[in-house]
């Protein structure tokens, strides 16, 4: 099941090994959306709105752990490729023992800071106490989410990105049985959603653990790799921090936005809920590609293969933008009807305003595309620092643009959708300026 990307035909080999991971995060997508989809249709506008935002905040949360992860992953890819086990034992000692830390002192601070952060986000007052009651409970599954996240990290570096997969298929079916049964049969509001949600993740997140200690017990550190040594925290830290930097960066600034469009009040709340949930499936099987390819290019990184990388670069960026510009097509033909699946028909404002933000930024998904493909690459050639860097370019811009286009009477909210793919574009821009110039030094 482990699949070594420095041998066989690109296109393939990519393919078969992003397969499993994009199905898998559509799935893990099910959790909030099947949140969104019952709330939204049974519980009604302000508690569609309620969760749409606590979406956006526990995805700035997850994405400082997963930041965390993900560079670690290309850590463990960069040993795995070069065939230096002992050296990766350590790398998975002193990143677990670095990124659980951290998620501990996360968890509690988000527990004791939950008023001001609403406060920031603007929350309605006729919203506030139910998104509340959500959050609280939410937050309890931030432990889960790091061991599911840092254990498939653990197995995709190896090449094996099947067993993820099924877990995620297990907790997501899991997740909306339980949605079904505590909002409907239980009438537990939006805390049973909330309920539903942490408890499927709990269930992905132990068993993803007990498999890998049991299955893989070759990656289990020995007592000689467990102690924090400089010279592997340092490249951990390398990986690791710069990643989370870059996806906190990546979502503190949605999570600006989420502010601004709080401030339009409760139908461009839930509007905004029910398309970023569209929005996040549309492009998220190209955001799962890019991690593919980081961890291609950080194996064959490892095991010094220079001209297997510049052809995975083609191949790679050919695949992004072709499956972009069919997903645009879909996206902007087929606007109603995808808004139609979590809002009601009588909901006219709702379902023009996010219409209006499907065919703005829906049109224009080849930019996220190479954005994702550019982060990835540069993540697996020790770059992170770029990453961030194209990060702070594109949410930089995108924040900046929101609140000036938005305060433009003519424009309006259409101001923040524009200001989208704006941001993504330039960056491209830069990443891509940055690859030519420098390439012959990077790998």
């Amino acid at each position: 099941m482990n699949q070594d990307l420095t041998r066989g035909p690109i296109v393939k080999t990519l393919l078969l090994f992003a397969f499993p991971m994009i199905l898998g995060n559509l799935l893990q997508q099910l959790y909030n959306v099947a949140d969104t989809l019952i709330v939204g249709r049974f519980l009604g506008a302000d508690a569609l709105a309620a969760v749409g935002s606590s979406y956006t905040l526990m995805t700035f949360l997850t994405s400082i752990f997963l930041g965390l992860c993900m560079g670690s992953g290309a850590a463990f890819s960069i040993r795995y490729g070069a065939g230096d086990l002992d050296r990766l034992k350590s790398s998975i000692f002193v990143s677990f023992i670095l990124i659980a830390g951290l998620t501990v002192l996360l968890n509690a601070a988000v527990f004791l800071l939950i008023d001001p952060v609403m406060a920031f986000l603007q929350v309605p007052q006729s919203v506030y106490a139910m998104m509340r009651s959500y959050l609280l409970i939410i937050f309890t599954g931030l432990i889960a989410t790091f061991l599911y996240n840092y254990f498939s990290s653990l197995l995709r570096a190896l090449g094996n990105s099947v067993v993820p997969l099924l877990f995620l298929a297990v907790s997501a079916v899991l997740n909306i049985i339980l949605d079904l049964i505590f909002v409907l049969v239980f009438h537990w509001g939006v805390e049973g959603a909330a309920a539903a949600t942490v408890a499927a993740q709990y269930v992905s997140g132990a068993g993803i653990t007990l498999y890998t200690l049991v299955r893989f017990p070759q990656m289990r550190p020995e007592k000689r790799h467990c102690r924090l040594s400089g010279e592997v925290l340092g490249e951990i830290a390398q990986f690791s921090v710069l990643t989370c930097l870059q996806q906190s960066v990546m979502n503190f600034g949605i999570l600006m936005v989420q502010g601004l469009v709080n401030s339009f009040g409760t139908a461009v709340m839930a509007a905004f809920a029910a398309a970023v949930k569209i929005d996040s499936f549309a492009y998220m099987p190209v955001q799962d590609f890019g991690n593919a390819f980081s961890t291609f290019v950080a194996q064959n990184y490892g095991a010094g293969q220079k001209e297997r990388i510049r052809s995975g670069i083609r191949a790679a960026a050919a695949s992004a933008v072709s499956f972009s510009l069919l997903v645009s097509a879909l996206v902007v033909i087929f606007a109603r009807p995808l808004m139609l699946i979590f809002v009601d028909p009588k909901e006219a404002e709702i379902l023009s305003i996010g219409m209006g933000y499907l065919r703005v930024e829906g049109a224009f998904y080849c930019g996220i595309g190479c954005l994702f493909l550019l982060y990835g690459f540069y993540r697996a050639v020790r770059r992170p620092g770029m990453s961030v860097v194209l990060t702070v370019i594109s949410l930089g811009t995108r924040v900046a643009l929101a609140y000036l286009l938005s305060s433009i009477p003519s424009l309006g909210v259409y101001g923040i959708w524009w200001s989208v793919p704006i941001g993504w574009f330039l960056a491209d821009a830069v990443g891509i300026l940055y690859y030519r110039l420098r390439k012959n030094s990077m790998y």
